[in-house]
């Protein structure tokens, strides 16, 4: 048997796509969250395809991004949290997990919000009891499923996302319109036009995809007892880095087509009959039912449940994580419940907290928009501290970055800190 065939890492020489695909995926298609969905029907419906270009321009970005968080966390063998707690400063740590908890906790919220909306127009019935009931799923599925189950049912739920390729099909679309507007960036002067761009790459670039797919990759390490960190066993790098690309690049491009479809999908419909303002996803769906009929209309709102069911994991999970090696507890989802209570509790408190919100008078639309400014700020600093990171022989051992994958990385880190001063400058404006 040759040593790559026999390789760890990846396990047969050729091996099925679905069994590389993984972190990568299920980070890629958790980002076309209910809230993302939002923000890319409210950018297609106000300007039709003329912010299709983002999307092109965001995919390098968050990719890189994406699998340099992946790199240090199968380097490492220790999440962002971890790493940030053994290398830099405790109150950077604590500023950041903190800030990343109110976000991940009010994305959760508007998230469970739009499902229970969106089952409520398919079949009718109290919104509320649809949240606890989404609520109540997402915690039982990581709470009590084996991580292996658990991240074959992640993998299913990125099917969900088809659902958006569909309404392009039943649509009308002047495709001759979507290539200009794709390729031929049309840059305005107008607030709003930089508010949606800004409102894109907060959203295409979060930090909670980062933990994420870092803890993610730390997970399957455990689950798989013969891969070793790359820091400790740098003869399995070829192999794994290879894995990685391929699962993040596959991923990050999956979510860039499904917004972007979403996109062409406002754009065609929304747009084209004059309906400019789109608040929730909900709204978006209600909205397609005169314009694309009941079937786009359908397939639009179960879209919603799928990515909701798929984010919300995430979004709780990523919270666990970056708090439990903050605070130094075992984390981890390959764990029983009662080996790692305080982990779990967290997953199950923000996820509750989250529910509630849809309880109380907090309009959600506000609470999103503020939670995109939290992200947008934790962003920032977060990913400064994965490129510097990378660049430290003790963190990441012989296993280095190549140089252009690090100035992309530098690259998006300053486009979101400008981003980041927009929305700062907005909510003082």
């Amino acid at each position: 048997m040759s040593a790559k065939t026999a390789n760890p890492v990846v396990g047969p020489s050729k091996p099925r796509l679905i069994q590389v695909l993984g972190p990568g995926l299920i980070t890629g298609a958790s980002d076309d969250d209910p809230s993302g969905i939002a923000t890319y029907s409210q950018a297609g419906a106000q300007f039709g395809f003329g912010l299709s270009w983002t999307m092109l321009f965001s995919y390098p970005l968050m990719s890189v991004v994406q699998e340099i968080s992946a790199r240090i966390g199968r380097t490492t063998g220790r999440g962002i949290a971890g790493n940030m707690r053994q290398y830099y400063p405790n109150w950077l740590l604590q500023s950041v997990v903190a800030l990343l908890l109110i976000a991940n906790t009010i994305n959760i919220g508007a998230d469970l919000g739009a499902m229970g909306d969106s089952l409520k127009l398919i079949i009718g019935g109290p919104t509320l009891l649809y949240v606890v009931l989404f609520a109540a799923i997402s915690i039982g599925l990581q709470v009590f499923m084996k991580y292996k189950r658990y991240v074959a049912v992640l993998k299913w739920l990125t099917l969900s996302l088809f659902a958006y390729f569909g309404t392009v099909m039943v649509v009308h679309v002047p495709w001759g319109q979507v290539a200009k507007g794709l390729f031929i960036p049309q840059l305005s002067p107008d607030a709003s036009f930089w508010t949606s761009v800004v409102a894109i790459f907060g959203t295409t670039i979060s930090p909670y995809l980062f933990f994420w797919q870092a803890s993610q990759e730390v997970e399957d390490q455990k689950a798989k007892p013969r891969r070793k960190p790359l820091k400790r066993a740098p003869e399995q790098a070829e192999n794994a880095i290879e894995r990685i690309r391929l699962d993040t690049y596959i991923g990050m491009g999956f979510s860039n087509l499904v917004a972007l479809a979403i996109m062409i999908t406002a754009g065609a419909t929304l747009h084209a009959k004059g309906v400019t303002d789109i608040q929730s996803t909900s709204q978006a769906a209600d909205a397609l039912r005169p314009v694309a009929g009941e079937f786009a209309f359908a397939i639009f709102a179960l879209g919603v449940i799928g990515t909701g069911l798929l984010a919300i994991p995430v979004l709780a999970g990523s919270a666990g994580y970056a708090l439990g090696e903050a605070r130094k507890w075992p984390v981890g989802l390959e764990r029983a419940p009662l080996a790692a209570k305080a982990f779990y509790a967290t997953i199950a408190i923000a996820t509750l907290i989250g529910a509630s919100l849809n309880f109380t008078p907090i309009n959600p639309i506000k609470a999103l928009y503020w939670s995109a400014v939290v992200n947008g700020v934790v962003a920032v600093p977060v990913m400064a501290v994965m490129m510097l990171m990378t660049g430290r022989s003790d963190v990441m051992g012989k296993i280095t970055v190549p140089p252009l994958m690090r100035l992309i990385g530098w690259m998006a880190t300053v486009i979101m800190a400008a981003a980041a001063a927009v929305m700062i400058f907005q909510v003082f404006a």
